[in-house]
């Protein structure tokens, strides 16, 4: 009796720890036998916290250095026993040097930087359950532009709260950067024929890892979104327009970044020959590139393309980006009618304000509508003067200083160009524009760039720093993730958290306008964009 009352207790015990709020029990679990994963490499051990099994670091490709440098993503070795998959991978080369030298911005952002190094083709995962359920699979893809980030860059790329509360996978991935993922060196050999792309090629490869795995993480390899902002916005487009990646996206989100086409091989292969003049070597000794340390190299392609850029003032974009080379990459354009990403549901979307200039400069919220534009005819040119009218015509509740912040970093403008080719792919497409504010440095922080990352992904209390955090941006997370969910699952982000939300279309220009009261309007910046 006695034995059949303490089973009776302890079945009551778990049942009420199970309905208890996540935050009254024990957070984190690790042990021997806690989140262990056999993968096609290997088993890896990772840990539970808030319920969600966690595993970071996992190599999906082997170190770049070396041999590997400049070439496509190789495979990762298999390893025998467990493999801890604890903490962050290392961050791809990049300048990491003063990146906390603004105290505001260091505050605002808090940068996450570890390790930098070669050995950086890793990613993480989140996941409810390594059990056989199929859910739907995030890949977050981070900004920086090509040059630098990494996958937790910003504590708002967590994906523990989205993963537990919406059901889903989420992986985020570390990649090369800048000189060492895109350095043209097609024009001394076949051996470096993909060099340029090797970059978005390792992306690719942690796709291909994603497909052939993460079922084993409870995830659906039939049903991943990429998604992107800033730079990795510019990436997911990229990603749409490789025929290697057909069959490894099914959705496609594009944050306050995008792209409509790689870079010019002749611009990517003139300053690979300028790399080449500025270590010293002659086209035959192209493989000692591979030899020095990654440091001296990455100096010596950074003065080449600065050197290349001085030269030809006239070049539209240069730098490290990926490149149309025709065969990673197709030349004339990403969205192509008969490209494989044609029926691929995709949202674009941006933020109001881009870049906040009074935030540090409280006295440019008294700027007047003449100051504004002749702000604007400094940076814009003789058509300040209309661009003002018609952002007065289009946004009257808004000061002056924001019509100035909203046009003079990134404007919609490439935004919706995209947006258009895509639409002419014939597949769904849905634009969004991030208009909510927090009510930090006096209202003036506004919806930044990067801002809108912690809303999609219900971390506004992690990232307090960009909200305030609290019930105000947790309502507007609960609308924005919900979206964000609906979209993953059935490539329509239509939910009960929002009005209807129509496709875009180039003739009405539809806007989910994403504030504390979210509507939908019909292209409100038209006339402002044909002053851009």
């Amino acid at each position: 009796m006695k034995k059949t009352i303490a089973i009776a207790a302890a079945i009551l015990l778990l049942a009420g720890c199970k309905s208890a709020k996540v935050e009254d029990r024990q957070l984190l679990q690790i042990g021997d036998d806690i989140a262990i994963v056999n993968t096609t490499y290997g088993t890896l051990q990772g840990f539970i916290y808030k319920d969600v099994y966690t595993f970071l670091g996992i190599p999906y490709g082997a170190p770049t250095g070396g041999t590997n440098r400049f070439m496509p993503p190789q495979e990762p070795e298999s390893w025998e026993g467990i493999r801890p998959a604890l903490f962050y991978g290392n961050c791809a080369p990049q300048m990491v040097a003063g990146k906390y030298t603004n105290t505001p911005s260091t505050f605002v952002d808090h940068w996450n930087y570890f390790d930098v190094s070669e050995d950086c083709l890793s990613l993480n995962v989140w996941t409810p359950g390594t059990d056989s359920k199929r859910r739907p699979v995030l890949v977050w893809m981070h900004g920086g532009g090509y040059t630098s980030g990494n996958a937790i860059e910003q504590d708002g790329y967590n994906g523990n709260n989205l993963a537990r509360e919406g059901d889903i996978v989420f992986v985020s991935v570390n990649h090369r950067l800048g000189p060492m993922g895109f350095s043209d060196l097609s024009a001394f050999g076949e051996k470096y024929a993909s060099s340029a792309n090797v970059g978005v090629l390792d992306l690719v490869a942690a796709l291909k890892w994603v497909n052939a795995n993460i079922d084993r993480f409870g995830g659906d390899p039939g049903n991943v979104t990429i998604m992107g902002q800033s730079g990795g916005g510019a990436k997911v487009c990229t990603i749409l327009a490789m025929e290697s990646a057909k069959g490894l996206v099914h959705k496609a989100v594009a944050l306050s970044g995008n792209a409509n086409k790689a870079m010019d091989q002749k611009v990517s292969r003139g300053i690979g020959e300028y790399i080449l003049t500025e270590a010293g070597l002659k086209p035959s000794q192209v493989d000692n590139l591979q030899e020095m340390p990654w440091e001296e190299y990455y100096a010596i392609a950074n003065r080449a393309a600065a050197r290349y850029a001085a030269d030809h003032p006239d070049i539209a974009r240069g730098g490290f980006s990926p490149v149309e080379d025709g065969i990673n990459i197709p030349v004339g354009g990403y969205f192509k009618v008969d490209g494989y990403a044609a029926s691929i549901p995709t949202i674009f979307s941006s933020t109001f304000a881009e870049v906040s200039m009074s935030r540090d400069n409280p006295a440019l919220e008294n700027m007047t509508r003449e100051e504004a534009v002749e702000f604007l005819r400094r940076i814009k040119g003789e058509n300040a003067e209309p661009l003002v009218d018609e952002l007065e015509k289009a946004f009257p509740e808004l000061k002056p200083i924001e019509w100035v912040d909203m046009v003079s970093f990134i404007n919609r403008g490439s935004v919706i160009a995209s947006a258009n080719a895509k639409y002419q792919q014939g597949g769904p497409v849905y634009n969004c524009w991030f208009a909510y504010s927090p009510d930090l440095f006096n209202g003036r922080l506004r919806s930044f760039h990067c801002s809108d990352i912690c809303y999609w992904f219900r971390n506004t209390d992690l990232m307090f720093t960009h909200t305030g955090g609290g019930p105000g941006p947790r309502a507007m997370s609960d609308k924005m993730s919900a979206a964000l969910l609906a979209f993953m699952r059935k490539g329509d982000p239509n939910c009960k958290q929002l009005p209807h939300w129509p496709e875009y279309t180039p003739e009405k220009g539809e806007v989910m306008i994403l504030d504390k009261d979210c509507q939908v309007r019909e292209d409100p910046d038209r006339g402002v964009r044909e002053y851009l």
